[in-house]
């Protein structure tokens, strides 16, 4: 896949070590190569085992090493050279610190990867299925690896909390069970044809059952070997925090600071939120207002089909009125599958499309089990988060730029401030080019964002133990005194609330990267707006075409 009205650029030395690097990511990581849709490694794994961890980080600073004498011979070489040596200086620092062996949380570690990835395999043909049924029959040796892994961590005093290691352990004996996921994935295999011929159905069975005890067993192993030497504190403190937050964000903020911003950015949109309730109805509390429109009839979907549907309808047309206009959109680039998630984890997020597009991107939605009644008001801004203009927009843009990005950029570089701070800067755009002049909607979309803010002062707060602010209680930060905060402050389910929570102590500085991610890339177009000659779809082309670096990366490269 081509732009066929760009010239194709020439490809640099550095770009060579770029794409190198990238071949050997998906020699090391199979399911990398199923992310973009890459033939020939449809049924491997990579090793989860210390041994396999180390391969990563000797390529990392093959890598680094080879790209030491290089000079860049243009601005795209320019911002490579600086992305990769942020990116992998950064993984290496990681390494060191020995927590990416050590990684178990209850929403991005390899207890939930070796999962799922089935959940981007074709099911349509015979073959589909025959590559399915032999991925299952490695996922034992997939476990076996990584509970090495934890082991070797657990040696070195590093182990997750209690809570994440109980949780993992609820997540993994789900998968297990005789309803769970691998049980329902071969009872319910089917082609576009029909049943699977009986050898291959077989296959899928055997590898179905492999996969389901290799999960059991794991759950036991937590049981013995983790969960009795986990801490109980869930807060990483300052250090360890440090480093993830430059993980996520590609850049180094102050914390400190950060956290009286959220603050004071969290105060800003309740504020706000009270000025929109009184739109909605006069003398009307934020409460009121809300429940006014939980009420509406016609802002209510009830069943996943609905809300499938609807889902499908508004990115459609978020597409077709954005493309040429405000954004470049190519026409491959225009279709995005509205779907809903085979687990019940909950959460929204995107999966990008393969690298020829074969595979769409496509928007998810897990829904808690017993949940069948959403409203549109409060989800309207999550669809143009995760689809257009946000995350479909940002990563396909990238995929696409195949004659100007090299591989890296294209589909390897992701850094979160820089990829969910876009989809909240989006939400908020929608706002400013006026999608969301609907008092319900504009309410949901500063529902998004208080969330946001409100993570940021969880966050940083809770794992750095910082005092809590006056308006919200006294003394510093516990996990029980963040439930409550979370609680006032974010618009979710009882069950999306417990599995936040859970998310946000075992995966630090993930959550304040959306918000944080956010600031930084409106500072960047505050100061591009000072100069005369800016304009705003310029400034979405350009930046959208640089992929997803860290974001001091994209400051240097956007305000050279």
């Amino acid at each position: 896949m081509t732009n066929e009205t760009t010239p194709i650029r020439p490809q640099t030395a550095i770009d060579k070590i770029a794409d190198a690097h990238t071949d050997t990511l998906i020699r090391l990581d199979p399911s990398f190569a199923i992310t973009l849709g890459v033939p020939g490694h449809e049924t491997e794994y990579q090793d989860f085992s210390p041994a396999g961890i180390e391969q990563f980080i000797d390529a990392a600073r093959s890598t680094l090493a080879a790209l030491e004498e290089q000079i860049p011979v243009d601005d795209v070489d320019a911002v490579t050279l600086d992305a990769m040596r942020e990116r992998l200086g950064l993984e290496l620092e990681i390494h060191e610190s020995g927590w990416d062996v050590a990684n178990l949380n209850n929403i991005a570690s390899p207890a939930q990867d070796i999962r799922a990835v089935f959940d981007l395999m074709p099911t349509e043909t015979e073959e589909h299925w025959a590559h399915i049924a032999g991925r299952a029959h490695n996922v034992p040796t997939a476990i076996e690896g990584y509970a090495a892994s934890l082991l070797a961590a657990r040696d070195a005093g590093k182990v997750s909390a209690i809570r994440q290691v109980e949780i993992v352990i609820e997540q993994t004996s789900k998968y297990a069970a005789e309803d769970g996921f691998f049980a329902k994935l071969a009872a319910e295999a089917k082609t576009a044809e029909g049943p699977l011929p009986q050898d291959l159905q077989d296959k899928l069975d055997a590898g179905a059952a492999a996969a389901r005890r290799a999960y059991a067993r794991f759950a036991e192993f937590l049981r013995q070997e983790l969960l009795p030497v986990a801490p109980a504190k869930d807060a990483v403190g300052r250090d360890r925090y440090a480093l993830a937050s430059r993980s996520f964000l590609g850049a180094a903020v102050d914390l400190d600071e950060t956290y009286a911003w959220g603050v004071q950015e969290l105060q800003r949109l309740i504020s706000e939120q009270e000025r929109v309730a009184e739109q909605i109805k006069p003398g009307a509390s934020i409460k009121e207002a809300k429940e006014i429109l939980n009420n509406d009839p016609s802002r209510q979907l009830k069943g996943t089909d609905a809300l499938k549907a609807w889902m499908q309808e508004l990115s459609d047309k978020a597409v077709a009125e954005l493309a040429d206009v405000h954004f470049e959109i190519p026409d491959v680039m225009k279709t995005l599958e509205c779907l809903i998630a085979p687990t019940d984890e909950g959460g929204i997020y995107y999966t990008g499309p393969s690298d020829d597009f074969s595979r769409p991107g496509r928007m998810w939605w897990s829904v808690p089990a017993g949940e069948d009644t959403f409203t549109t008001w409060s989800e309207t801004t999550t669809v143009y988060h995760e689809g257009v203009p946000g995350h479909h927009l940002q990563v396909a843009t990238a995929v696409y730029r195949r004659e100007l990005l090299n591989s890296w950029r294209r589909n390897v570089c992701w850094t979160s401030g820089h990829g969910e701070g876009w989809a909240l800067y989006a939400e908020k755009l929608m706002q400013e080019l006026g999608y969301l002049k609907d008092p319900g909607d504009h309410m949901g979309m500063l529902d998004m964002q208080r969330m946001r803010a409100a993570r940021v002062v969880f966050d940083i707060g809770v794992h750095l133990e910082l005092e809590v602010p006056e308006r919200w209680g006294s003394g510093t930060w516990t996990p029980d005194k963040g439930l409550e905060f979370l609680k006032a402050n974010l618009p979710i389910s009882e069950g999306q609330l417990k599995f936040e929570f859970t998310r946000y102590l075992g995966w630090p500085g993930q959550a304040p990267s959306y918000k944080v991610g956010q600031r930084l890339w409106e500072q960047i177009r505050a100061e591009l707006e000072t100069r005369p000659d800016f304009d705003l779809k310029t400034f979405h082309t350009k930046a959208l075409n640089i992929g997803s670096v860290g974001l001091d990366s994209l400051k240097r490269a956007l305000l050279a």
